[in-house]
């Protein structure tokens, strides 16, 4: 295990109706204006929006609102929020929704407080020192930004999808009421079932050794997705599954199960230039994209996957033959996306074949990318090219 620093401070309320106490929550943590950041449609269809602005007046809070925030949420509104708060003179973010909507409240907090242009920290020009307090109220189980560092967000111009990380995004406090997701289509909650395994799977595949405790706590989250993904998709009003799901999502992403280990985060990049040019659900393209990852890598670490076949997938060890069990494992993955109504290929996700080129442009060599990722595996622009004509199928 190698030398880590962790810290997450963030303070979760946890539970349904645990909304209706977001003033009391913002008011304790310090907020006195607060930006209300959310995407549309649901949160307002849903009274929800109007249940969080009720207690934040309750608790005498004044606020302003930046809606409009979209899948893969895009600068354009990010640079509007940054002027809105600099303008309103705004002291806490808080964000009602899901990855999306956190994400771009993490990047105007960020943004609010810097001189520069934002995208410097995406890009990595600068490094996240100071930000606004945020906030969140979760609406669907995915993207883990409730309890991380980390933000991704799309540049308009060129189509760039980036991250960015920092402990000073963490958010303050973090509101999760499995209810509030009750309502999501069953493709967008098998969509954040696929992203929250996709984060498991990132930090599963290390080169680092002797990481038993965190290997064992990621894999038994990955189990848990294996069990409650398909009742909740049988059942979406089944609370008990969705909070287990919920929890599982930050859990996840908030790096506990990370730390001490080097991690993968290749499947996420490869995606990402996927959900940039199709605007596609991240979730989904991440279903087509990581079994193509995963044949095209398992040699380096044969036993690791085969390690994962057997302990998640219950497939049985063939010490004869270490690779037919690790395969075995990655198509049981597979099948398993596909049995919650996620797709497994470039076709079933709009992608086209004709795109490569473009799309291995962007993931390998745009916005000053050396040629190469980095990860369980060094991936060049040629290994890239190859897996994703393994996509089309």
């Amino acid at each position: 295990m190698n030398n880590f620093t962790f810290y997450s401070p963030t303070f979760f309320a946890f539970g349904k109706d645990t909304e209706n106490e977001a003033g009391s929550y913002v008011k304790q943590f310090g907020g006195s204006k607060v930006l209300i950041h959310y995407g549309g449609g649901s949160v307002v269809r849903s009274g929800l929006l109007d249940r969080v602005k009720r207690s934040l007046e309750n608790a005498g809070i004044e606020y302003r609102e930046l809606g409009g925030v979209k899948p893969n949420p895009r600068s354009g509104l990010v640079y509007e929020g940054i002027d809105l708060c600099k303008k309103e003179k705004i002291d806490f973010i808080l964000a009602v929704g899901g990855g999306s909507v956190i994400d771009s409240s993490k990047a105007i907090a960020a943004g609010t407080l810097y001189d520069g242009d934002f995208w410097d920290f995406y890009s990595g020009k600068s490094r996240i020192e100071k930000a606004l307090p945020i906030g969140t109220i979760l609406t669907i189980a995915a993207a883990g930004s409730e309890g991380s560092p980390d933000s991704v967000i799309t540049k308009e111009e060129g189509m760039f999808k980036r991250g960015a990380s920092g402990n000073v995004l963490r958010p303050k406090f973090s509101i999760l009421n499995p209810a509030l997701t009750q309502t999501l289509p069953a493709y967008q909650t098998a969509a954040g079932i696929t992203d929250i395994m996709a984060h498991l799977h990132e930090r599963y595949l290390t080169n680092t050794k002797e990481v038993e405790v965190t290997d064992r706590l990621i894999e038994a989250l990955l189990l848990t997705m294996v069990h409650e993904g398909p009742r909740v998709i049988a059942d979406p009003n089944n609370y008990e599954a969705r909070a287990n799901i919920m929890w599982a999502g930050m859990m996840a992403h908030n790096n506990a199960v990370g730390v001490g280990r080097s991690q993968d985060w290749n499947s996420h990049n490869i995606e990402h230039e996927l959900s940039a040019l199709y605007d596609c659900a991240h979730g989904a393209g991440l279903a087509v994209t990581m079994p193509s990852v995963f044949r095209y890598v398992y040699k380096h670490d044969v036993m690791r996957f085969a390690k994962l076949a057997t302990r998640v997938w219950g497939v049985q060890m063939d010490f004869d033959d270490l690779e037919r069990t690790a395969l075995e494992g990655i198509d049981m993955f597979e099948r398993f996306l596909k049995s919650i109504g996620m797709p497994t290929t470039f076709g079933e996700l709009g992608a086209k074949e004709e795109d490569i080129p473009k799309l291995v442009d962007m993931l390998c060599y745009g916005d000053g990318r050396d040629g190469n990722l980095y990860g369980f595996v060094k991936l060049s622009a040629e290994d890239c090219t190859r897996i994703y004509k393994m996509m089309v199928k």
